[in-house]
């Protein structure tokens, strides 16, 4: 996702104060051998391989639609890039590299596959990967480009949207493919990698994980830290700021409330917000479920009502704004129980973890991901923490690439 510069000062001043944090516990089953017939459906040529970030060294760049199980409880189609080297194939196969995208919104028009490749996080490494002999399997997650919703932040359809398109590709594929396989991903893949670790415990043949910035503690953040944060930077005199931050928060509840309806449609995700906000939390969703607008849009609509309201309201602060209901939000058992069950790395990652995590991270804070980290050390898992100093929320996965080759040649080589 595109990151505004005002959005980048907001989370840091949100995320400077979110220390000292726990995960939550989750239910969900990991037990699954993910194995399944007649999963690959079919494929086209992906056909927007073109401007500043389009990706060189590929000897093709496939959009895959496949079977996975959904949130709902019945299999439903999905979509993935796939990109296949230059150069010769190994003689055992291609070994096979997961990337799992950032937030990008809910709506089909958003799905990575229905667009340009739009930043170097993605491009650059993808590039590099490929010219080392490896396989690209970029899912664009459940709903995402295919009928329903997408269930935002839901660990275990990203994981498994993850997983089944790795194995639509061992379907397909055949013995062009080695079989191992590795997963990276940054913000909102970075969330979805470290799913694919939990959900994958049982697949011998997946290698490690390589986390940036993983998204978690949404809940915690927009309930506590986010209150004082907003009226810290309003003293300061930034109220601009003050209003993109609230704008943002505002936008990644929307999808995460909205993301609810894909397996509980009767999820009355409006009762989250006030009557005014929900005015404009409904465009997430869009009209049909399927035609939701995308992040930037979405982020941009917010911050023009709050300025709107403060217009006409000129004696109040960007904190009177009436967004969301926090107390619906704070009690909300469907939410609560989704936002403990979303929370990532909660249990023993069985494979080498590589998380990536910038410390002046503006979007997901250096301390959220430093706890994370801590937990799992003393879950047993084998973790290498690179922090990166001075670097934001896009630019420490790029400051970090090569060590992000090294680590994937180090555990699983490319022949």
């Amino acid at each position: 996702m595109k990151a505004l510069f005002s959005r980048h000062l907001l989370a840091a001043a949100i995320f400077t104060s979110a220390l000292g944090l726990t995960a939550c516990g989750s239910d969900n089953d990991s037990s699954d051998s993910y194995q399944n017939s007649r999963i690959y459906l079919s494929e086209t040529t992906y056909s927007h391989n073109q401007g500043d970030y389009k990706i060189t060294n590929a000897n093709s760049i496939k959009v895959m639609s496949y079977n996975m199980p959904g949130v709902a409880g019945k299999d439903v189609k999905a979509t993935a890039m796939v990109m296949t080297p230059k150069g010769e194939k190994p003689k055992d196969g291609w070994r096979v590299v997961v990337w799992a995208h950032g937030t990008v919104g809910v709506g089909d028009s958003c799905a990575p596959s229905n667009n340009e490749f739009t930043n170097n996080r993605f491009s650059a490494m993808a590039d590099q990967l490929l010219a080392e002999g490896y396989m690209i399997v970029a899912p664009d997650y459940e709903g995402l480009g295919t009928p329903g919703i997408h269930p935002y932040l839901n660990l275990q359809s990203e994981a498994k949207s993850a997983i089944y398109a790795v194995n639509a590709v061992k379907e397909h594929y055949k013995t062009d493919i080695q079989g191992n396989w590795m997963s990276v991903g940054q913000s909102q893949g970075g969330h979805a990698v470290l799913g694919i670790s939990q959900y994958a415990a049982n697949d011998a043949s997946y290698k490690g994980t390589v986390a940036g910035a993983p998204a978690s503690s949404l809940g915690y953040i927009i309930t506590q830290v986010a209150p004082t944060a907003l009226q810290n930077l309003v003293n300061n005199g930034q109220p601009e700021v003050a209003i993109e931050a609230y704008a943002e928060l505002l936008a990644y509840a929307a999808y995460t409330a909205v993301g609810i309806k894909a397996y509980q449609p009767d999820f009355d995700y409006q009762a989250l917000f006030s009557e005014r906000a929900a005015k404009v939390a409904v465009n997430a969703e869009g009209t049909t479920g399927e035609n939701g607008i995308c992040l930037t849009d979405l982020h941009n609509q917010f911050a023009a009502d709050i300025r709107s309201y403060l217009s006409t309201n000129p004696n109040q602060t960007v904190l009177n704004y009436p967004g969301l209901d926090t107390t619906e939000f704070a009690n909300n058992q469907t939410l609560q129980k989704f936002l403990a069950n979303t929370q990532p790395a909660t249990k023993k990652l069985n494979t080498p973890t590589l998380i990536i995590q910038g410390t002046l991270d503006m979007a997901v804070p250096f301390a959220v991901t430093q706890s994370l980290v801590e937990g799992q050390v003393k879950l047993g898992s084998t973790i290498d923490f690179q922090p990166v100093v001075g670097a934001s929320h896009t630019q420490a996965i790029v400051e970090k690439r090569p060590e992000l080759v090294a680590f994937i040649k180090k555990y699983m080589p490319a022949q």
